[in-house]
């Protein structure tokens, strides 16, 4: 049977060579991403390396919940058997946004990754045994550990909000784990380490991204974010790629794969229940699997 993978963010930096990875293991690959001038070199590219299955490209702006409803139903036609599922979606703002009206950081990095994977268990339960990715990264521990809100109170800085975003992803990604531990839909986090990358490139040496108590140590601060995104995005797929198709992980579920290769130790916050709990409410209040009728009644 073919297997096939999705990798969203995928045109580009870590997606695009995790995709590569997955191509190259035999998978048919489609990648996700918002330009399609991007996404047309990222299908060139994976198909001149020789891959089994022709690579192709969906369009859209993982920013938008609604265009993330529109994909799961694109992906679901396309694939009705999905193998593989890599959330690579990943996003830093210097500046406070909103998407949906939800702050930015948190709708990117978590309730788009979440809500498409939720949209997509049938297909990977198809397509069992399958395998969810959700890309985490090393800042969780910079994260203010609050989600009774979507956006914690006090002043906005990119990068402890980008880490919290992050922290609630990797806490619904072990919590999705032990909910479908059993049904041959296994569920890791990979860590990619750091890479230089689009997300990277600008924003780390902006100061206001962190708490006015770091910006008193911004040089060394500084440094410490340089050699944190100097490695290629090639070694920062491992992880994923490694999550992705390891045999060695075959019917185990709920690890962090880290930058080697292995399985690491997982933030002890991410495992904290009332975290979890707190984040699926969260998530279901701003990312709601069905869309409310006018009267008022879901369906």
């Amino acid at each position: 049977m073919k297997r096939t993978a999705v990798v969203t963010a995928g045109t580009g930096g870590i997606g695009l060579e995790t995709a590569s990875g997955l191509a190259e293991a035999g998978f048919a690959v489609t990648v996700v991403g918002r330009d399609a001038g991007r996404g047309a070199r990222a299908v060139e590219r994976i198909n001149s390396g020789g891959a089994a299955h022709p690579a192709r490209f969906l369009a859209a702006d993982l920013g938008s919940l609604d265009e993330v409803r529109t994909l799961a139903a694109r992906i679901a036609d396309v694939h009705p058997e999905l193998t593989v599922l890599v959330n690579n979606v990943g996003a830093m703002f210097p500046d406070r946004q909103e998407r949906d009206g939800v702050e930015a950081s948190f709708v990117v990095n978590h309730l788009s990754p979440y809500l498409l994977t939720e949209l997509l268990l049938p297909v990977l339960a198809a397509g069992a045994p399958s395998r969810v990715v959700n890309v985490t990264s090393g800042a969780v521990v910079a994260a203010k550990r609050v989600f009774d809100a979507a956006e914690p109170p006090g002043g906005y800085y990119g990068f402890h909000w980008y880490g919290r975003a992050k922290l609630a992803n990797l806490a619904y990604t072990l919590d999705l784990a032990a909910r479908l531990d059993g049904t041959g839909v296994s569920v890791f986090a990979a860590d990619p380490g750091g890479a230089a990358t689009g997300m990277t490139d600008g924003t780390m040496t902006d100061p206001k991204i962190v708490s006015p108590a770091l910006r008193l140590l911004w040089p060394l601060v500084r440094r410490k974010f340089e050699r944190s995104t100097s490695g290629p995005a090639s070694a920062a797929a491992r992880s994923s790629v490694v999550a992705a198709t390891d045999e060695a992980l075959k019917g185990r579920t709920g690890l962090v794969i880290g930058p080697h290769g292995g399985p690491v130790p997982i933030f002890r916050a991410a495992t904290d229940p009332r975290i979890a709990d707190a984040v699926r409410a969260l998530s279901e209040r701003h990312a709601p699997l069905t869309r409310p009728h006018l009267d008022g009644r879901s369906g």
